[in-house]
Formats: C-alpha cells, sequence, structure tokens
C-alpha cells in the first residue's frame, strides 16, 4: 500500500497595500496666468512627458484642461485652486 501524498494549499497571506504617493505641483504656465496647485500620483518625468503630448494637440494652454488631461493616465490627479482672501 502507498502512502498519499499530501499536498498543502498556500494559506492566502494578506499583504499590507502601501498608501500611493500623491505628488503636488505648482501649475504656473497658464495662458490666463493663473497659478494653481495640483496633486497627482504622477511623477514629475510623467507630468513632464504628457505635458509635450498637450501642447502638441492644443494650442492654448489652460490649467483646467491640463488636468482633465491627465486624469486620463490619472484618475487620482486633482486641480487645486488658490484665491486670494481679502477681509
Amino acid at each position: 500500500m502507498q502512502a498519499k501524498k499530501s499536498v498543502k494549499k498556500p494559506v492566502a497571506v494578506k499583504a499590507k497595500s502601501k498608501p500611493a504617493k500623491l505628488f503636488y505641483y505648482r501649475i504656473f504656465f497658464d495662458d490666463n496666468e493663473k497659478k494653481n496647485y495640483m496633486k497627482s500620483g504622477l511623477t514629475h518625468k510623467q507630468i513632464e512627458k504628457y505635458l509635450k503630448a498637450y501642447e502638441k494637440t492644443h494650442q492654448k494652454f489652460l490649467n483646467s484642461e491640463f488636468v482633465t488631461f491627465l486624469k486620463k493616465y490619472d484618475r487620482k490627479t486633482e486641480l487645486i485652486e488658490i484665491s486670494d482672501i481679502s477681509y
């Protein structure tokens, strides 16, 4: 009589995922001279690459349109508008 080989099934180990890094960028190249900030998970090199692609297809540069363009590549990209407060 042969002994049956027992095969242990691997136990699924819950891997702790690291929270995604978000980078904050100052956008200063708007044609309307608006200064804005944005947050994104894309690196600086990726932003530069997508900026060049955006400039090829758009004649006028607007921060809000660029952030909308970047959302194709990173859904977490968000525009942070800065406004003056006076009292």
